[in-house]
């Protein structure tokens, strides 16, 4: 007899909140930015350098916890990356050099970066199948509903009580939040009795006409196809990242407050919401490799487009055009590793495709602000930028489906 409420859809609600929280304090950080060069004198590379880390910590441990979620599953994982993540902008509130920053922002916060989102999406992708897309793109909202929230209600803290005691409050709440919200996590619906979906004496993937396939490891990791995923997730990220920790600090130099500044940067939150919910329904009808086609268009297209933005409607479109893009990415690469290579090594797998992406979220950010203090401006960065994007574009445009897979189908 089906149960009345499918366990799947905790699963997505914790996810939801998991991705609103880690991911709308990452949007913060180029808020931050200019109250750490007001107080410090630090150079724009210097503070570059700590998200820089902070990705390249959460890239090297993703794989071992993609790992240890296809093992043990996802609460032990959560709870640690939680206690990790709170303590960091707890202890942030006191910092006082350059050091401190690189070691509480890179690592204390980067670590569970590499956890948040190969745990979330990798869990889900094994109690849905048919809707994997949608549910993906769900969860994948959160992360915009976080993207937009936070960063204003960091704007309002810091006017009223200064950038310590903004993060002194935000490492309190989200420690106790977080740690709560990951013991809700269960591996798999057959730990619990359950199928995925919801489904009862369904194989896995009925109704999809295309079931997961399930490939080994060691074999996946052989193909041209998981590489090739790999590299445009480094362009993608290399890409993204550089945009959100650089253009609240770009608009304010173009001569915008720094209020209309974070609304840049909450437009794009806004807007990346629409992009998952619609990249995860497309990605479901149409597959993997044309919905990745379409976000890097339409990153192509936001990235040309700001570099004659001298207004501030100029870059509010960017953050429209950027922000579905964004939204998008974020959420069409995991189900496009399970659809071509199953869920039985998903975890791993997705997540050695988040530590290239994390590597170029590591690389972009840096040589972003370094190339701005030689140059004392953003335009070589964006050049660079859609070039990159570009190749990450014809990376996936040349993507050919497994024998048997269905990879853009």
């Amino acid at each position: 007899m089906r149960a009345k409420y499918f366990y799947g859809y905790n699963i997505v609600a914790a996810g939801f909140v998991i991705q609103a929280v880690c991911y709308g304090m990452l949007f913060t950080y180029g808020i931050f930015f200019k109250e750490f060069q007001a107080e410090f004198g630090w150079s724009r590379a210097t503070i570059s350098g700590a998200p820089s880390l902070c990705f390249l910590m959460g890239g090297a441990i993703g794989i071992l916890a993609g790992r240890l979620n296809d093992k043990i599953g996802p609460r032990v994982l959560m709870v640690a990356a939680s206690i990790s993540f709170g303590l960091g902008y707890l202890l942030m509130s006191r910092m006082q050099a350059p050091w401190q920053l690189y070691v509480l922002y890179g690592v204390l916060v980067g670590v569970p970066f590499g956890v948040y989102d190969i745990v979330t999406l990798s869990t889900l992708a094994r109690w849905f199948v048919r809707s994997r897309g949608i549910m993906s793109g769900i969860v994948k909202v959160g992360t915009g509903s976080g993207q937009f929230v936070i960063p204003l209600i960091a704007t309002a803290l810091i006017a009223a009580y200064g950038w310590r005691n903004s993060y002194l409050i935000f490492g309190a709440v989200f420690l106790v939040t977080l740690v709560a919200i990951a013991l809700v996590l269960r591996r798999d619906p057959q730990g619990m009795g359950l199928l995925p979906d919801d489904a009862i004496d369904e194989p896995c993937g009925a109704g999809t006409g295309s079931p997961d396939p399930d490939v080994p490891l060691r074999a996946a990791v052989l193909t041209r196809q998981f590489w090739a995923i790999c590299l445009a997730e480094f362009a993608s990220f290399f890409c993204m990242l550089t945009i959100i920790v650089h253009i609240v600090p770009h608009a304010m130099d173009l001569g915008l407050p720094s209020a209309t500044a974070a609304g840049v940067l909450a437009t794009i939150a806004g807007v990346s919401m629409l992009g998952r919910i619609v990249m995860g329904t497309v990605n479901d009808r149409i597959g993997g490799k044309r919905s990745l086609m379409i976000c890097f268009i339409l990153l192509l297209c936001g990235l040309i487009w700001v570099q004659v933005a001298g207004e501030a409607w100029m870059l509010f479109l960017f953050a429209v055009i950027y922000g579905f893009a964004h939204g998008g990415f974020f959420t069409v690469v995991s189900p496009t590793v399970a659809e071509l290579f199953g869920t039985g090594s998903h975890g791993v797998l997705y997540g050695i495709v988040l530590c290239h992406g994390n590597t170029g979220a590591a690389v972009g950010p840096l040589l972003a602000g370094r190339t701005f203090d030689v140059t004392g401006s953003y335009q070589i960065v964006f050049l660079v930028l859609t070039g990159v994007a570009g190749l990450g574009f014809v990376l996936i445009m040349l993507l050919r489906p497994l024998r048997g897979g269905g990879a853009g189908r």
